[in-house]
């Protein structure tokens, strides 16, 4: 730890350069990135920038341990206990990546230490308990014969993770991955390099062999691009915007055809019924939309109000939004740090303008909050319109839009009219209303009378929202090719 911030333990940031076959290393060009510190707009470090050159290098190296390295070939049981190793030395550095993350990408300090990463060590865990449970299947066949199914690690992986949530993200990726027996290259968001690199760190300390995991830090339209592009990738895994994602989809049919699973944008309706608790479902609606500062895919943003609590819902979310703390991440008293970056926080500030010019009525927030950094108040508009544009796009920032409904029926209607299909909620005390509503959203997770819990879920989306999931067992299947082998019974029948 190098310096303190109001009391708070700012870390020294150790790992800046590319990790290539158990190495850090510069980019070949000697490019840079420098990555800022949220809360000031100030630099906090630079980074290497890598691009094509270098993921050619760690390309080579995935490819190499893949095809002729032991971590494919080891036993499952031995991964997995060398996995768990892996999560145990990211709990021993919990201190330093709370820290790192909260300086990064401007998260909570606390979330960060008591939630955030111990979950992901945990998501290491529970892959490491699953490799050795992988198995295919006997088949009986018609005639003479008898076949079996392998299930075999698809190859070099690559992944390209978000800013939102870095340590999530890295290891909802990597976990299943590295249980499968896959090696990868790892391309973390270049707003919020820092913790994938020391993840790589740790990764050597646990016994993971050099090649088996490759972290190239860069801009998307250089180390991403090249990453979906390679020949010698077997699979891509991406999460981000549904724009990106086209392109990583694109670039992979146009290289080798190689399978992509994408977990993209989302506008997720959370619908709040007559009956419901008013004083949970606030609760509810506030934690959905306004977590992680408004930066989360599955954010509750299109909040459906029946008209019968429509009022006293207004005016209850108002007062509670305004209670908010809004301010440095490293303090234990503050509900909501600050947005990503400077592109970010201009975005959601031009959304909310929008919001007012459409006809809105803005109930609470709606400014920055700060003379430096990326403060943006909590910001809630009522009387929203289907058709305004705060009520399409996904704004991914502190910006709630409440619209009045009817009937479930017109609330099933207007959740589903979105091009996006990631999440959805509903509130209500009636098991037949949940169910129905449930049964009708067309979205990856439907939670009813709760909100953002996807530990050891699959998870991902319809429509355009991508396609694919991460988490749970079924966040395996997509390292995986099945390989059926079919053998005579009694010899060869043609002898």
């Amino acid at each position: 730890m190098a310096t303190e911030c109001n009391g708070s333990k700012i870390p020294e940031v150790k790992f800046t350069k590319l990790f290539i076959n158990g190495n850090f290393v510069d980019a070949v060009s000697g490019k840079t990135l420098e990555t800022v510190d949220p809360r000031t707009g100030e630099v906090i470090a630079t980074v290497a920038a890598g691009d094509k050159e270098d993921v050619d290098l760690a390309v080579k190296a995935a490819r190499e341990a893949f095809d002729h390295g032991k971590w494919p070939r080891m036993s499952a049981f031995e991964r997995g206990r060398i996995m768990m190793k892996y999560a145990d030395l990211v709990d021993q550095n919990v201190d330093e990546l709370a820290a790192l993350e909260c300086l990064d990408a401007g998260k909570l300090l606390l979330f960060n230490k008591f939630f955030d990463i111990p979950i992901a060590a945990n998501m290491l865990r529970y892959y490491a308990g699953a490799a050795d449970k992988i198995h295919g299947e006997t088949l009986k066949l018609a005639g003479e014969f008898q076949g079996y199914t392998l299930r075999e690690p698809i190859g070099v992986v690559g992944h390209i993770i978000p800013w939102n949530f870095p340590t999530a993200m890295f290891f909802y990726k990597v976990a299943p991955a590295l249980a499968a027996g896959c090696t990868m290259i790892v391309k973390p968001a270049e707003q919020t390099p820092l913790t994938a690199l020391y993840f790589a760190h740790l990764a050597k300390q646990a016994g993971i062999p050099d090649g088996v995991l490759n972290v190239v830090t860069g801009y998307g339209h250089a180390a991403g691009a090249a990453i979906t592009s390679h020949m010698d990738v077997d699979m891509v895994s991406f999460t981000g915007s549904t724009e990106v994602g086209k392109l990583v989809m694109e670039a992979a049919a146009r290289s080798n055809l190689k399978p992509v699973s994408l977990e993209l944008g989302g506008k997720s309706p959370l619908i709040i019924c007559d009956d419901a608790d008013v004083d949970m479902a606030v609760g509810l609606a506030q934690n959905a939309v306004f977590f992680n500062k408004g930066e989360i895919c599955i954010a509750g943003s299109r909040v459906f109000v029946q008209e019968g609590i429509y009022d006293e819902f207004v005016r209850r979310i108002a007062e509670s939004s305004k209670k908010i703390v809004v301010g440095d991440p490293f303090q234990p008293h503050v509900n909501q740090g600050p947005q990503v970056d400077r592109k970010q926080f201009e975005k959601v500030l031009s959304y909310i303008d929008h919001g007012t010019r459409e006809g809105a009525t803005l109930l609470a927030g709606g400014k920055p909050c700060s003379e430096k950094g990326f403060y943006i108040e909590p910001t809630v508009f009522a009387d929203v319109e289907d058709d305004m544009l705060i009520a399409k796009d996904e704004i991914f920032g502190p910006v709630m839009s409440i619209m009045k409904f009817k009937t479930i029926d017109e609330a099933i209607e207007r959740a589903n009219n979105t091009r996006y299909g990631l999440a959805a909620g509903v509130v209500t005390k009636d098991i037949n209303i949940a169910n129905r509503v449930s049964r009708s959203i067309r979205a990856g997770v439907v939670w009813i009378n709760c909100y953002l819990v996807l530990e050891n879920l699959p998870f991902g989306g319809y429509k355009m929202s991508g396609f694919g999931r991460d988490g749970g067992m079924q966040g395996l299947e997509k390292y995986f090719q099945t390989k059926s082998v079919v053998t005579p019974i009694y010899g060869s029948p043609w002898l």
